[in-house]
């Protein structure tokens, strides 16, 4: 049998502003929509299930989020996942260059947990909170001499 990876579907409270976020970090939108109706109460397994939902893709074409905005039944807020809870934990994204994406996610509000760390040489990385609580990892491969 194969399998391959179609996405990752997170459920946001502001749709709009998560979507400026990934989209300034250099995602694409590949469509919008709104879901509802019995299909989509039998696929999510919620009655009256409502929602606008945003598919973006990264710039390889390789990764893609599915963003939901629930508006039946309402979302429930949590508290945002801390790294080392059991369940979903995070997104991860490889930048060419950190700093600037850095850059970016602060225009959003959003800052790394504790700072950057460098990962033997190999990889500068961080965590930070995305809009929504989203935990976001972003790392930048460094050169080899």
């Amino acid at each position: 049998m194969a399998i391959t990876l179609e996405n990752v579907g997170i459920a946001v409270r502001d749709i709009e502003a998560t979507i400026s976020f990934f989209t300034d970090l250099g995602l694409t939108v590949l469509g919008r929509t709104t879901v509802r109706g019995e299909w989509a109460d039998t696929a999510v397994g919620l009655d009256g299930n409502h929602a606008h939902v945003a598919m973006l893709q990264t710039p390889d074409g390789r990764g893609r989020l599915e963003l939901f905005e629930y508006l039946h039944p309402d979302a429930i807020e949590t508290e945002p996942t801390r790294p080392n809870e059991v369940g979903m934990h995070r997104v991860a994204f490889s930048v060419d260059d950190l700093d600037e994406a850095l850059e970016i996610a602060a225009r959003h509000g959003c800052h790394p947990l504790r700072g950057v760390a460098t990962y033997e040489d190999v990889y500068k990385l961080t965590y930070l909170r995305g809009p929504s609580g989203i935990l976001v990892m972003l790392a930048q491969e460094l050169g080899r001499s």
